[in-house]
């Protein structure tokens, strides 16, 4: 079913090394945006950045070229943004 409102889950497993898998509910079409950050707000990766039907959304991020730290991941619409943290272990 489509989700009643916009929501990003914690990323699981977390920590992790190298996958992850990251999950989303969009409620309303619209561009979508779904970027990783490492703890220096420099953007490294984007994984999503697309105009979405309503629906849940799972995406998965291979971490092998990058190194262990703290990273963040930020999902963006027009009408919602949310941040979460990740544990990235070699």
């Amino acid at each position: 079913g489509v989700p009643s409102k916009f929501e990003l889950s914690q990323n699981y497993p977390n920590p992790f090394n190298p996958v992850t898998n990251l999950e989303f509910g969009i409620s309303n079409f619209g561009f979508v945006t779904l970027k990783i950050y490492n703890i220096s707000g420099k953007e490294v990766a984007t994984l999503v950045n697309e105009q979405l039907q309503p629906g849940s959304y799972k995406v998965e991020w291979n971490a092998a070229e990058y190194p262990s730290g703290t990273y963040f991941y930020k999902l963006s619409t027009d009408v919602f943004s949310d941040t979460k943290r990740m544990l990235l272990i070699k």
